[in-house]
């Protein structure tokens, strides 16, 4: 179950197994995501995606990777300097969930499945709850009776 970080490896060639999240594409599942990161303190060291005490996931710069196995092990099995292993701590469906969470964060979903800001960080309501507006006419008074 490792994660392939580098094309060398110790023994005869492995296959690849490609590893689907189940959550990728649920607006939902990635808006529970959203609340585990929040209720799993992740903001702690992440500060809400923008980095911290741990790394941005905001950003361009994966350490270990990007793709949704890469960060499920990362989660999983913890990284040196600070990422705890949290194995048996979190049931597999809620992992995934943070996975397709924090891969919103780094804008490697679509548009529409991304979930809402924070209740904490709205200042409008969300662009998806937004209903469609249509043009008015406006009206401007004749030059005769404008002061």
């Amino acid at each position: 179950n490792a994660v392939t970080l580098s094309p060398l490896q110790p023994g005869p060639q492995l296959r690849s197994v490609a590893v689907v999240n189940p959550y990728e594409k649920n607006a939902y599942a990635v808006s529970e995501g959203q609340r585990l990161f929040s209720q799993y303190n992740c903001t702690g060291c992440h500060s809400h995606g923008g980095g911290g005490m741990g790394p941005p996931l905001m950003d361009d710069q994966w350490i270990y990777g990007s793709e949704p196995e890469n960060i499920f092990s990362t989660i999983v099995e913890g990284r040196p300097n600070g990422m705890p292993a949290l194995r048996g701590k979190l049931p597999n469906d809620q992992v995934w969930e943070l996975v397709a969470y924090v891969r919103s964060l780094g804008g490697l979903l679509p548009k529409d499945i991304a979930p809402a800001r924070e209740d904490h960080m709205v200042t409008a309501p969300e662009p998806q709850r937004t209903e469609p507006q249509h043009p008015k006419a406006s009206f401007t008074p004749p030059a005769s009776v404008s002061p």
